[in-house]
């Protein structure tokens, strides 16, 4: 179905709108994704928004047309609007001329086949959409399964973290799971947990990683509990040569899940 929509008292506007707040994005089970480059690498992934809502008087462009075609096929709605209106639902004053309305993926580790892929990225009470976009994109380019989100961490279906991803939230599988959930479901299969530590630690350049590897960060201000360090089957360190006595928590994981597939694949 096609429609446009000229007012911003509209209850469609309204809706889209609300996602952007997590309250009613987990009432309605639903997020906001924009641009044409993001929504085609979900399209690409086999994820098509229930609805497509774009800007009046937009550029023609085939991947557009594309898009367009795919969710009139599978039974969504196509909205048009003004720029206006599109930077309302979007909260950004220069929005993208086009922006979709997804389903939330189902987040259960049960969804998790740690053997589809030889390492994974698990990151506790993290707090930065920008850290957790990061994360995606990093997991997408270094071959990881996907993302595991351990305790109270930020909603990774905001639209900042959904923007920061650039597309990675469709590439990578996401779970999220508290820590007494997460440890005995690891230690019910294969799977080696790894983290940057100081505690026991062995130097991260040459350590014995193996697959599948879970690489697990901390709190961007705390770090990692103790008591989840120590129940890690390896802990390792990386070389702080300046002041700085520590890397950011996401800059870590890239590091470390480079080290660990250059090892893996000797």
């Amino acid at each position: 179905m096609r429609r446009t929509i000229t007012g911003f008292s509209n209850p469609t506007v309204k809706l889209l709108k609300s996602l952007r707040d997590k309250k009613h994005r987990r009432r309605e089970g639903l997020f906001l994704a924009e641009g044409l480059r993001l929504l085609t690498d979900a399209r690409e992934m086999g994820r098509l928004p229930q609805m497509l809502v774009m800007a009046q008087g937009r550029d023609a462009h085939p991947l557009l047309a594309a898009l367009e075609a795919d969710v009139m096929g599978a039974g969504g709605e196509v909205l048009e609007t003004s720029e206006d209106i599109l930077a309302k639902i979007t909260g950004k004053d220069n929005p993208q001329a086009v922006c979709g309305v997804f389903a939330e993926f189902d987040t259960a580790l049960s969804t998790i086949a740690r053997e589809s892929a030889p390492i994974w990225l698990v990151a506790q009470a993290m707090r930065d959409p920008g850290n957790l976009g990061t994360m995606l994109r990093t997991g997408d380019a270094v071959g990881a399964g996907g993302l595991i989100l351990l305790d109270d961490s930020v909603d990774p279906f905001s639209v900042e973290a959904v923007r920061a991803s650039m597309g990675a939230i469709f590439t990578q599988k996401l779970a999220v799971a508290r820590w007494e959930e997460f440890l005995p479901w690891l230690r019910s299969g294969a799977g080696q947990l790894v983290a940057a530590s100081l505690r026991e630690a062995v130097p991260y350049r040459g350590a014995p990683y193996a697959g599948p590897c879970f690489i697990m960060v901390g709190n961007e201000s705390r770090g990692l509990p103790e008591d989840y360090e120590m129940a890690c089957d390896l802990r390792v360190t990386m070389p702080m040569k300046g002041r700085a006595d520590s890397l950011n928590a996401a800059v870590a994981a890239a590091v470390l899940a480079y080290e660990v597939v250059a090892s893996l694949e000797d």
